[in-house]
C-alpha cells in the first residue's frame, strides 16, 4: 500500500539521521565487509558503464564508489557522505573522483548533472527518506538511473539479524533495525513511487561471508558503528558480555557462513 504524500513529514519526523562519526577502518571491519560484495550487484541493477557520469550517495569510506571508479573512471563520479572522516577516507582513497561533504536530502548539485544516482546502504538512515531520494531524482537526467538497497532487517535476513535476535533474547523491547525505511520487503519501491521516480523495478542482492572465528565477526560490534555498536555500547560491561555470549551460542560451529540478503529498487528520474 502506498502512504500519502504527508507521509514523507512523518517519516523526517520519526527516523533520527544517524551520524557515523566513526573512523573509516571501523566501518570497512564492520560493514565493509558485506557492503563491498554489494557494490557489483548495485551497480548491475543501475546499469554502470562506460561514458557515464555517476553519484554515490552516502558513499561512506567508498565500497560503491570503487566500483563505480572501475567501470566508469574516477573524473566521471562524483561521491557524497555527511561524515567528514568517511569524506576523508573517500578522498584518500580514490584520488580524482570529486567528493563532497554532504546529505542526501540536500545536495549541493545542479540538476541533471548525472546518468546515475545510487545510494548503498543509505534510504534507511535518511532522516527524510522520501526528500532524499527526490533529491537523487533532481540530479539526474530524464530518463536516467536512480537506484538503492537496503538490508533485509525487517525480514531477518541482514547481516546483523543475529546480533538483533541475541538482543531480543535478552530484551524483547530493544529498538532494533527492522523499522526502518526501506528494510521490509516492498517498502523501497514505495519509498521511490513516493519520490516520483516512474518504471520503478525491485530486485534482491545477496552476499556470504565465511568468518573464521566467532571472535573475528564479534569484534567489530564494539567500534560503536551504526545502530547495533552504539547499542552494544550503551550498555552496562555485564550486559554486553551476556550479549555476546548470547550470539556465540547462536552462530554455527567455527568457521561458520552467514549470508545475507538487500532489498533493492532503481526507477527512472
Amino acid at each position: 500500500m502506498l502512504f500519502p504524500a504527508s507521509r514523507s513529514e512523518t517519516l523526517a519526523r520519526r527516523f533520527a539521521p544517524m551520524s557515523f562519526d566513526v573512523a573509516a577502518e571501523a566501518y570497512d571491519r564492520f560493514m565493509g565487509r558485506y557492503s563491498s560484495q554489494l557494490s557489483p550487484q548495485l551497480a548491475d541493477l543501475a546499469g554502470v558503464r562506460a561514458g557515464q557520469k555517476v553519484l554515490d550517495v552516502g558513499c561512506g569510506p567508498g565500497a560503491l564508489t570503487a566500483e563505480l571508479v572501475e567501470r566508469v573512471g574516477p573524473h566521471r563520479v562524483t561521491a557524497v557522505d555527511p561524515s567528514e572522516p568517511f569524506v576523508a577516507a573517500a578522498r584518500a582513497r580514490y584520488p580524482g573522483v570529486t567528493v563532497l561533504k554532504a546529505s542526501a536530502e540536500d545536495l549541493p548539485l545542479p540538476d541533471d548533472a548525472f546518468d546515475v544516482a545510487a545510494a548503498q546502504l543509505v534510504v534507511h538512515f535518511m532522516s527524510d527518506p522520501v526528500g532524499g531520494l527526490a533529491e537523487m531524482a533532481r540530479v539526474t537526467r530524464r530518463d536516467g538511473v536512480v537506484a538503492a538497497c537496503v538490508w533485509d532487517h525487517g525480514g531477518g535476513q541482514g547481516p546483523l539479524s543475529l546480533f538483533w535476535q541475541a538482543a531480543r533474547d535478552l530484551d524483547p523491547e530493544v529498538d532494533d533495525e527492522s523499522h526502518l525505511p526501506g528494510a521490509r520487503k516492498g517498502h523501497l519501491a514505495e519509498l521511490f513511487k513516493l519520490a516520483g521516480l516512474r518504471e520503478v523495478a525491485q530486485a534482491v542482492l545477496s552476499v556470504s561471508l565465511e568468518h573464521p572465528t566467532f571472535e573475528a565477526w564479534w569484534e567489530p560490534f564494539t567500534d560503536s558503528v551504526g545502530p547495533a555498536g552504539r547499542y552494544l555500547a550503551s550498555l552496562e560491561a555485564e550486559r554486553q558480555d551476556e550479549l555476546r555470549e548470547r550470539c556465540r551460542r547462536l552462530v554455527p560451529t567455527e568457521p561458520f557462513v552467514l549470508s545475507a540478503r538487500a532489498w533493492a529498487a532503481r526507477g527512472l528520474a
